[in-house]
């Protein structure tokens, strides 16, 4: 346990003795809770990037040229044709096509390689102390005991991001419960390590929220009469079908006719004058990470590879 001279510090040490105590009660294991919360650290870098994240928006362009270099396609090209053979089976199970499995590896963790090295434990248990969002990191934190008692990785094994995202895919605790799978069928889910694991539990995860097999994410469009915002947005109600779009102005970008056809859409503006509308595996990757900018780059990333 961190056990420097400030204040901080020894309030920091009674909220681990504090997380301990709810632990029984909970009805962990003594030697899980041991096994957590030994050398438990206070992280007072993960409380300063969760108070300090960028205030500057990039515009969506701007993002993209960042996010999307033109390493980063050729990686993503090249890792997909590597692993075509073990994408393919977990795609034709989960419906979601490969190259959103492999986009999403490469923006989640550049494809594995950056996973984040804060021991997972010392993350949740400082982020719950920082008091915020203390409900949910506890959650998380509960959940992460749980991962260590069934033993599906060992404590210094189980690293992740300084808010607790684990492993190549970036899942926090309560996703990795509900959504880790094995993709190679060796009775193991392993998203830190095992490449299949990690194509298995994004692909999971996506076919649980709702993606649908053999229809797009959306696609750019053009308002021809100005729309109420009351109109844009991502919520349920105002999802209309296409036709109902064309009916309020909405086209292709060229001007033409949006296609005909019965599927349900949101129309969205992510910058001043920039339409898109989106269907329900747009919605999926929302559900994933809520930034529009994180969903650019996984479907931009997918059609890069696609082409």
């Amino acid at each position: 346990m961190s056990m420097g001279a400030s204040a901080q510090d020894a309030s920091f040490d009674d909220y681990v003795v504090k997380m301990q105590t709810l632990a029984r009660e909970k009805g962990y294991s003594e030697e899980t809770i041991a096994n957590a919360f030994s050398n438990v650290e206070l992280y007072e870098s993960a409380i300063s990037s969760d108070r300090n994240q960028p205030e500057r928006r990039l515009t969506l362009d701007e993002y993209l040229a960042r996010a999307l270099p033109q390493w980063k396609v050729n990686q993503a090209r090249s890792l997909y044709n590597k692993y075509y053979d073990v994408l393919q089976p977990i795609s034709e199970e989960y419906g979601v096509p490969g190259e959103i499995i492999i986009a999403l590896w490469g923006v989640e963790s550049n494809f594995g390689k950056f996973t984040g090295n804060y021991d997972v434990i010392s993350a949740l248990t400082t982020m719950s102390y920082e008091g915020r969002r203390e409900e949910f990191f506890q959650n998380q934190l509960w959940d992460a005991l749980t991962i260590l008692e069934r033993g599906d990785i060992t404590r210094g094994e189980m690293k992740g991001s300084w808010a607790g995202a684990m492993g190549q895919s970036q899942f926090m605790p309560s996703s990795y419960l509900a959504y880790a799978a094995d993709g190679d069928g060796d009775g193991k889910a392993d998203i830190w390590n095992n490449p299949a694991d990690v194509f298995a539990s994004a692909a999971k995860y996506l076919s649980t929220v709702g993606w649908r097999e053999g229809y797009r994410w959306g696609r750019r469009v053009a308002v021809s009469q100005p729309l109420g915002e009351e109109l844009i947005g991502i919520q349920k109600e105002l999802q209309q079908p296409l036709q109902a779009w064309a009916d309020l102005g909405v086209t292709m970008p060229n001007g033409t006719d949006l296609p005909v056809a019965d599927i349900p859409a949101w129309l969205i503006e992510p910058e001043p004058g920039r339409f898109y509308l989106i269907y329900e595996n747009y919605q999926t990757l929302l559900d994933w990470n809520r930034s529009h900018h994180f969903v650019f780059s996984v479907v931009g990333l997918a059609e890069r590879i696609r082409r």
